[in-house]
């Protein structure tokens, strides 16, 4: 997968998506009660607060890599226990509405640090990265990558989780 160059042009329909995307899934998911929420669908899965949840933990991972990047000239960033943050977290017990409320205003402000990036730091070819461990969509570490590109895979990493939410809420309007 060749990284796109985030262009302006390109960043701003992504930031549009973006908020789209979260106002859309926050709206639908606000609907569910709690007891549909925490819903496990089988053993060892998330159920739809365990994955909101993982969602801000993204978020949250994410944020800091946005605001690294602009300050050094690699897109090199530790990792982290997804499974275990969830678990460790206690997702699945928390205030539903409180969940979808952070998680919507997480995403909120990152769209918001995201506007504030220049152009040229998104287009910045960095040699340096890890985004082949830690990319939805993983860059080899032989091609160099783009802040832009970790934005583009944050927001489509975060659609598909979206997506397998609402296939578990039975909201899917595709009916996958």
């Amino acid at each position: 997968m060749k990284p796109a160059n985030g262009s302006a042009a390109s960043m701003n329909t992504l930031l549009t998506r973006w908020q789209h995307s979260v106002t859309q899934a926050a709206t639908d998911l606000r609907r569910l009660s709690d007891t549909q929420a925490r819903r496990r669908p089988a053993r060892g899965t998330w159920c739809v607060k365990e994955i909101v949840g993982h969602l801000i933990d993204s978020a949250a991972n994410n944020h800091r890599r946005f605001v690294e990047a602009q300050l050094q000239d690699t897109l090199t960033f530790p990792g982290y226990a997804q499974d275990a943050w969830v678990t460790g977290q206690r997702y699945q017990e928390a205030a539903w509405p409180s969940l979808v409320a952070l998680w919507a205003s997480y995403n909120d402000h990152l769209v918001h640090v995201v506007r504030a990036i220049p152009p040229a730091v998104l287009q910045q070819p960095r040699p340096a990265h890890n985004l082949d461990e830690l990319g939805w969509r993983p860059v080899p570490r032989s091609e160099p990558a783009t802040l832009g590109y970790l934005i583009e895979d944050y927001v489509a990493h975060l659609e598909h989780h979206v997506a397998q939410a609402r296939r578990l809420a039975g909201q899917d309007p595709s009916g996958a």
